[in-house]
C-alpha cells in the first residue's frame, strides 16, 4: 500500500501510467524498408530512436541495401533478424507475414529504381513482395540526385504512388552525395522518427510522442487553429472562371504541422489535388465569398488565424449563368473587389492571433512589411511568389515587431514547423501579457 504522501502517491501514479504507455507503445510494429542509396546510413539512426521509443521495427533490406550498410548492423540496433531473400530459409513465402502484423512499411531510403517498382506494381524481391502484400500503411521516404528527383518518370512515379494511398516523407533540397545541391535529399532520422509517430497518431503512439516532444514542439497543445489554403475561384460563367496557381501546399503543411504541435485545426480549403490532412476539420469552399463566409462561421472559436490561401483580389461583378458563346468580337469583364478575409479578421474586437502570408513578384521586404503594419498583424510571412508557387520547396522571412527572420530553403513542411513554432512563442508571450 503507497503511503499517504501526496508526492509519493503523484509520482507512483505517474510511473504507473508510464508503464501502461510504453506496453501499448511496445505492440507497435514497422517494418523498415532500406534500399540502396547512400543515405541508407540514416536508417540505423531511424531504427534507434524507433525502437528507443518502444516500437518493433522489422528490417526488411533489398540486396544492393547491403553495400551500404550491413545487416549485422540493423540487427544489433533492432534485435530481429534482417530479412534480404525470401527464399533465405526453409519457410520461403512466410515472410510476408511480416506485414500481417506491422501497423505501418516504411522505405527509408526509397530510391528512383524502388519507388518505380512500387509505382508499378512489381515484386521481384522480398521488399517490393512485402510492400506489394501489404496490408498497411506504406510511408515512403525518397532519396536521390536532383536530377532524379525532377525527371518526369519520378514525378509520374510519385505522383501514382500518392494516388494509391502512399505517404510521402520529404524529400528535402540539401547537399547530396555527388557534390550538387538540391532537391532529392532524405529526410533526417528525427524528422523521419517524429513523422512516423504523426502519422500513426490514430493509435495509441500520439500520447507517447507528446511525452517525446520538448515543451516548444508540443506549443500549440489545446490551441484552436484556423487556416485558410489553396486558391479561390471567381466564375465568369458557367464554365470559365479566374483562379491562379497556388497548389494549397504551404496551407496543408502548416495544417499538418499544427496537429503536430498539438493544435485543434480547422482548414479552409480552396479547390486542390491534395490528400485532406488526417485529423482536421476540413472545410471546401470555391470562391473568395465562400472561404469569407466559412471563415466568419468559424473565427469566433479560433485562437490563432493563419491566412495562406491566395485569395483572389477581385471577382466578376454578374457571372453568366450559361456559357458565353465565343465570337469574333472583344469580350469585356467588370470585376469587384473581393472581401480582404485575413484584414476582417485582424480588425475583429476579439481578433484572435493573426498570421499573415504576402506572395509577392518584386520589392518582398517593402511591401510585406507594408502589408503587417497596414492590417495590425503581429507575423506576416511572405516570399518571392515565382519562387514557391507549386514548389514543393520554398524559403520565407517572417516580419514581427522585432525585425525579420529568414528562413532558408527547404522542403515546405519543415518551414511550417519553424513558423509555427516562431509564431507559437509570439502567441504565447502575448497570452502571457494579457494575463499581466
Amino acid at each position: 500500500m503507497v503511503p499517504c504522501f501526496p508526492a509519493l502517491r503523484h509520482k507512483v501514479h505517474f510511473l504507473v501510467k508510464m508503464c501502461d504507455i510504453m506496453k501499448q507503445v511496445q505492440q507497435k510494429h514497422i517494418v523498415l524498408g532500406i534500399t540502396g542509396g547512400i543515405a541508407a546510413y540514416k536508417a540505423a539512426e531511424l531504427a534507434r530512436l524507433l525502437v528507443k521509443r518502444g516500437i518493433t521495427v522489422q528490417v526488411a533490406m533489398t540486396e544492393a541495401a547491403t553495400h551500404f550498410i550491413t545487416p549485422a548492423t540493423m540487427q544489433a540496433l533492432t534485435g530481429n533478424p534482417v530479412l534480404i531473400d525470401q527464399w533465405q530459409d526453409d519457410k520461403g513465402m512466410a515472410h510476408i507475414q511480416s506485414t500481417r502484423i506491422a501497423d505501418a512499411i516504411v522505405i527509408a531510403p526509397a530510391t528512383a529504381d524502388f519507388i518505380a517498382k512500387l509505382a508499378n506494381g512489381l515484386a521481384n524481391d522480398l521488399l517490393s513482395t512485402l510492400c506489394l502484400a501489404r496490408d498497411c500503411p506504406l510511408l515512403v521516404a525518397p532519396a536521390m540526385n536532383k536530377q532524379m528527383w525532377s525527371n518526369a518518370a519520378t514525378r509520374r512515379n510519385i505522383q501514382q504512388l500518392i494516388a494509391d494511398g502512399a505517404t510521402m516523407l520529404g524529400p528535402v533540397s540539401g547537399l547530396q552525395a555527388c557534390g550538387e545541391e538540391g532537391m532529392g535529399r532524405m529526410l533526417e532520422a528525427a524528422e523521419l522518427a517524429r513523422d512516423i509517430l504523426t502519422l500513426l497518431k490514430d493509435s495509441d503512439l500520439l500520447d507517447a510522442s507528446s511525452l517525446i516532444r520538448s515543451p516548444e514542439e508540443r506549443g500549440l497543445k489545446g490551441v484552436k487553429v484556423l487556416i485558410t489554403a489553396g486558391p479561390t475561384y471567381e466564375a465568369i460563367d458557367a464554365v470559365r472562371g479566374i483562379t491562379n496557381r497556388s497548389s494549397g501546399k504551404m496551407g496543408y503543411a502548416i495544417a499538418q504541422a499544427a496537429q503536430e504541435m498539438g493544435a485543434e485545426v480547422t482548414l479552409v480549403s480552396g479547390p486542390t489535388a491534395l490528400a485532406r490532412p488526417s485529423g482536421a476539420n476540413v472545410v471546401d469552399v470555391s470562391s473568395a465569398a465562400d472561404m469569407f463566409a466559412a471563415v466568419k462561421q468559424h473565427v469566433d472559436d479560433a485562437d490563432v488565424f493563419i491566412g495562406v490561401a491566395a485569395v483572389a483580389d477581385y471577382r466578376v461583378l454578374q457571372p453568366n449563368a450559361q456559357k458565353i458563346k465565343k465570337n469574333s468580337g472583344n469580350l469585356t469583364l467588370e470585376l469587384t473587389p473581393n472581401p480582404d478575409i485575413l484584414a476582417y479578421v485582424a480588425a475583429l474586437p476579439e481578433a484572435p492571433f493573426c498570421v499573415g502570408f504576402a506572395a509577392e513578384s518584386e520589392n518582398l521586404h517593402e511591401y510585406a512589411e507594408q502589408k503587417r503594419l497596414a492590417k495590425k498583424l503581429p507575423l506576416l510571412a511572405a516570399n518571392l511568389a515565382q519562387h514557391a508557387i507549386g514548389a514543393d520547396d520554398n524559403e520565407l522571412t517572417l516580419f514581427d515587431d522585432e525585425g525579420e527572420h529568414r528562413l532558408p530553403r527547404t522542403d515546405k513542411l519543415t518551414l511550417a514547423r519553424a513558423l509555427l513554432l516562431h509564431a507559437a512563442t509570439l502567441y504565447q508571450k502575448g497570452k502571457s501579457h494579457e494575463k499581466n
